[in-house]
């Protein structure tokens, strides 16, 4: 046989690796195990690494007139930009709001953002639509302030200043430690901001509590869920952004439809559905929001719901292990345990958390 032929007779063999491959059978196989479980490793990196930087951005910040943030993101970076936005709110008392980037992209209209932070928050630094919003927020007068994993991206290379993320290379669809990522250098950059000695210390605890949180057994929950259709994420404040981050994953990785809430706006509508068995997991930390949660709690279960917790207990339904902690880093801690659950919850209901079906590692929304 000819060189050329064996060439073209190879060809289809390279195509294989396209072909649907069966779900993996154990889950510490996936790539969204190994790559979740690096977030400890990642975290203390990140802090090291940036902590000369972060402080030398949020003191130039503090030396403008700011007179509000406005947080740019998509996916799971956009469940961040929550985070971000409870945070800053509490700690630094700044107006923050999460700008649609289509307004720029597809409506062509500019705001104006003289005197305001734009705070973009992506893993790749690629989707066209975010650099359209953060091109034109840099044009009418706002700081854009990047933190972004790609530091030779696009957007990294628009911003006025950027925080990389430090997470690495992540292959599985589903972001997990650049989630992570994301929000300790959230904290990190408010931290510095604020000054607040308490936060700190709790970034300082942070790379080993995350190293705990992984071990910590939450099969109650994947053995409650293996079954389910549908369930509630409920969380409120700074754990908000977890909750809508965990019913995404429940999503793209289970093939389980899940929607997120805050705690406060169940009952304007979304408890009607509410009956006997309905699955709800329920994300909460130790602040002023924690007796409101559990009051709910309480009455979700009287109302027959199948109830699972992590950050309290109150006696009934499926209290799940979490560490106790400082509230702000309490969100981080939670979600490491989560993706870990989802990743054996996905693998136990048939799918492979590594190729959720029509999804893209890089999603270039116009």
């Amino acid at each position: 046989m000819r060189p050329d032929a064996l060439a073209m007779h190879a060809i289809p063999l390279e195509s294989d690796s396209k072909l649907p491959q069966p779900p993996p059978r154990d889950p510490e196989s996936t790539r969204m195990f190994g790559e979740a479980a690096e977030a400890a490793r990642v975290v203390e990196r990140q802090l090291v690494r940036n902590a000369g930087d972060v402080n030398r951005v949020a003191a130039e910040l503090k030396l403008r007139p700011n007179k509000a943030i406005v947080t740019l993101a998509r996916g799971s970076s956009d469940h961040a930009a929550t985070f971000a936005r409870y945070l800053i709110e509490t700690r630094l008392g700044l107006l923050t709001s999460s700008a649609a980037p289509s307004v720029s992209s597809l409506y062509e209209s500019r705001s104006h953002l003289r005197n305001t932070i734009l705070l973009a928050v992506s893993q790749s630094g690629k989707s066209p639509d975010l650099l359209a919003s953060a091109e034109a927020a840099r044009k009418s007068g706002a700081c854009v302030v990047a933190m972004v994993n790609a530091e030779d991206s696009p957007l990294a290379r628009l911003a006025h200043f950027t925080i990389p993320l430090s997470a690495g290379q992540e292959l599985s669809v589903a972001a997990t430690k650049s989630f992570i990522a994301s929000l300790s250098a959230i904290l990190q950059l408010v931290a510095s901001w604020s000054g607040d000695a308490g936060l700190r210390a709790a970034l300082e605890a942070l790379p080993a509590q995350l190293q705990r949180a992984w071990q910590l057994d939450w099969s109650e929950a994947m053995a409650r869920l293996r079954d389910a259709h549908s369930l509630y994420v409920l969380g409120r404040g700074v754990g908000l952004g977890i909750a809508g981050e965990a019913a995404l994953k429940f999503k793209e990785t289970a093939g389980l439809h899940a929607e997120a809430f805050s705690t406060a706006e169940l009952q304007h509508g979304p408890l009607a559905i509410v009956r006997k068995g309905f699955p709800i997991l329920v994300f909460a930390q130790n602040d002023e929001t924690l007796g409101g949660i559990a009051h709910l709690v309480r009455e979700l279960h009287d109302n027959g719901a199948e109830v699972m917790m992590t950050g309290l207990d109150v006696g009934v339904g499926a209290a799940l292990p979490a560490l106790d902690s400082n509230p702000a880093t309490a969100p981080l801690l939670q979600i490491q345990s989560f993706y870990r659950m989802v990743n054996a919850l996905a693998v136990a209901r048939g799918y492979d958390p590594d190729r959720p079906r029509h999804l893209s590692k890089i999603t270039e929304t116009m």
